[in-house]
């Protein structure tokens, strides 16, 4: 494909990878909004729907982290094709990862239904394996966030450095990227809670928006040569 129409792909993949991912991890918010496992998994049952709608995004971002990723490969492998590469595998692996809260929440509502008429014994069961799914869900999506801002990062580093946008926009990816790669591994550990592991998706956020704006209306320069 042409430079022009990679762009304005990237762009609005970039805005609809950020709707899809909000709106499903709103919707999976909801149904667990409840103090304690038992409670958690009786919300899901209460909530099927949204559970399934938050399923069917989260698969439906594995293909947004594909596209995505093809589209800013296309736009940066004339300047630099190593580090381009690196990133297309970085992108990819994070489409992949997403496919592991998708079952965790499907297998979570099957749970749910079944732990809905269980005998006592099978009630405690249920409760640890429903806090093992909880668990896997969130620790897949922060592999994949990771996966997400190595990827991200070498993307804006390869704008920045082929100055095919403005710089500044470029050098806002790049900063809130590596932010982002500093961060989620100390929040990973332990060393890094809510607020602040909130917090800290803001600036790529910001970058985001913006870049999805520019590359559907402004696009891309033709790379400078590497030096």
């Amino acid at each position: 494909m042409k430079r022009t129409t990679n762009a304005r792909l990237a762009g609005f993949m970039f805005l609809f990878y950020i709707a899809t991912a909000f709106a499903g991890m709103v919707l999976f918010d909801q149904a667990t909004n409840a103090e304690g496992t038992a409670a958690k998994l009786a919300s899901i049952g209460e909530h099927a729907t949204r559970v399934r709608l938050a399923a069917v995004l989260t698969v439906v971002t594995i293909l947004d982290a594909l596209v995505l990723a093809a589209a800013l490969y296309a736009l940066t492998r004339d300047y630099d094709s190593d580090l381009a590469l690196l990133a297309l595998a970085c992108r990819v692996a994070e489409g992949v990862t997403n496919a592991i809260p998708a079952i965790a929440m499907l297998a979570l509502l099957a749970l749910a239904n079944g732990a809905a008429g269980a005998v006592a014994a099978d009630a405690g069961a249920a409760n640890a394996l429903g806090t093992l799914l909880l668990k896997v869900q969130g620790w897949s999506t922060l592999v994949g966030a990771t996966l997400f801002a190595v990827g991200s990062t070498l993307y804006a580093y390869l704008f920045l450095r082929a100055r095919t946008i403005p710089a500044v926009l470029a050098w806002l990816g790049v900063l809130a990227s590596v932010l982002l790669v500093v961060g989620l591994p100390l929040e990973t550990v332990g060393f890094i809670k809510r607020p602040v592991s909130s917090l800290m998706w803001i600036p790529i956020a910001i970058f985001e928006l913006i870049f999805g704006l520019w590359l559907l209306i402004k696009g891309v320069a033709a790379p400078q040569p590497a030096q």
